[in-house]
């Protein structure tokens, strides 16, 4: 019974362990609709007025930022907002 039980407990520290590592991200870069990009680690609702495109957070390392014209990388601004005409607004 008593190795029934440490291997019940050891089972279960490793599926906590996997599920500690291999669990759901949530961060992303968030794009507006003047080009304006950040990187986000939490999931916003941004509203029907504010336009924005979600991307997953790989696109940032294979995005081409030195040859696009069309989007600026404006970085991780803690807090939840967006960013409009280059200026953060908190919401």
């Amino acid at each position: 019974m008593h190795r029934f039980k440490a291997t019940i407990v050891t089972v279960a520290l490793a599926i906590g362990a996997l599920v500690a590592m291999g669990g759901p991200s949530f961060a992303r870069v968030v794009c507006n609709d003047a080009g304006d990009c950040w990187h986000t680690d939490r999931s916003y609702h941004y509203g029907s007025g504010i336009h924005v495109h979600l991307y997953p957070d790989t696109w940032y390392f294979h995005h081409d930022w030195d040859h696009d014209s069309d989007h600026h990388w404006r970085g991780h601004r803690e807090g939840r907002g967006y960013w409009r005409n280059g200026v953060w607004v908190t919401f």
